[in-house]
């Protein structure tokens, strides 16, 4: 039995794995500019020859941030889900994405008045902070109701009024910097430089440390706060340090590609559904391969399906991973009534 579920999560992250690789190589040479293999390889060794600046800096940073984020997005659905015991909780869907996207159009909206172009740090920092904000009001409310449909829901308004504040805003302004503002709030991947790729590297790489050196008292937790605290966890510190990590995670999604949908609900559940299980150590690895290969996939699709033109990839990654939200909430109520 031992030996089968080794060989079913070796089995897991080597089709992981080879999506991933398949993904990459379609994302560098696919786009409104074609390019066969070799002249792709031909760049990546170095030489200088037509359409260079398209794979360095156009399609490399944007697949390094659609593989980064991608991760980070589903680790951060992976922590929620956790820590509120519900299978369709989410950044997006509770609301914190669209409370991140908020503080920091309005965070961008006040310094380009003034000239002002913020960095990424403070970017990132200004999706924390609205990320953090929309969770507390998610806290306050689940004190007050007894059923999670009811938190969902919650959430669920509480992003319809923040997306709704932010694109008024975004409406009246007259800068044209601040205009384009509703590209990104749209969400995309579209634009990003080394610099950002660097950034969001080290944030997001750090977070993930973080969050596998608490894939114990996860584990602990998952199975009731009173086993967790028979076992020693500190229950108070860690749900602290889960909605921490989770707001991290999600803000520099945000700050980097605006609000993406569903990603954070549909690929934890798929990577559990794959591996059988729901143990952290195994699950939170998996999860980020399977949120890179997710978004780089509907990444793929976006900029090629209707090229130049280009999708938004909230649209696309709703079109994709709403279904398995429907499909999941189905088979849970089956499993219930069966």
């Amino acid at each position: 039995m031992r030996q089968r579920r080794l060989a079913r999560y070796l089995a897991g992250y080597a089709l992981l794995a080879a999506l991933l690789v398949v993904l990459l190589v379609c994302n560098l040479n696919a786009g409104s500019v074609k390019l066969d293999a070799g002249q792709v390889l031909r760049i990546l060794a170095g030489q200088q020859i037509e359409n260079t600046a398209i794979i360095w800096e156009i399609r490399l940073p944007r697949m390094l941030a659609a593989l980064i984020l991608g991760g980070a997005l589903s680790v951060s659905g992976f922590l929620l889900q956790t820590f509120f015991a519900n299978p369709i909780a989410g950044p997006y869907v509770l609301g914190i994405s669209s409370g991140a996207k908020l503080v920091v159009a309005l965070v961008m909206i006040g310094f380009l008045q003034y000239g002002i172009v913020l960095n990424s740090a403070a970017l990132i920092l200004a999706a924390f902070a609205g990320s953090l904000l929309s969770m507390g009001f998610i806290l306050l409310i689940s004190g007050q109701v007894k059923r999670m449909s009811l938190l969902v829901i919650s959430g669920v308004m509480i992003g319809y009024i923040c997306s709704a504040i932010t694109d008024f805003v975004v409406t009246f302004a007259d800068d044209s910097n601040i205009v384009n503002l509703h590209n990104w709030s749209m969400g995309s991947f579209s634009g990003t430089s080394w610099g950002n790729v660097r950034t969001m590297a080290i944030v997001v790489l750090a977070a993930f440390v973080l969050t596998i050196l608490l894939s114990k008292p996860m584990a602990a937790y998952q199975l009731g706060e009173g086993y967790a605290q028979s076992l020693g966890v500190n229950v108070r510190r860690f749900r602290v340090e889960l909605i921490l990590l989770s707001s991290i995670l999600s803000a520099c999604v945000t700050a980097f590609a605006g609000p993406i949908s569903f990603v954070g609900i549909a690929v934890p559940h798929l990577i559990k559904s794959l591996f059988r299980t729901a143990k952290p150590i195994r699950i939170i690895p998996a999860c980020f391969l399977g949120g890179a290969v997710f978004c780089l996939f509907c990444d793929l699709i976006a900029r090629t399906v209707f090229a130049p033109t280009e999708l938004s990839i909230s649209s696309v990654t709703a079109i994709f991973g709403a279904p398995i939200v429907i499909w999941m909430m189905l088979h849970r109520s089956d499993g219930r009534r069966g």
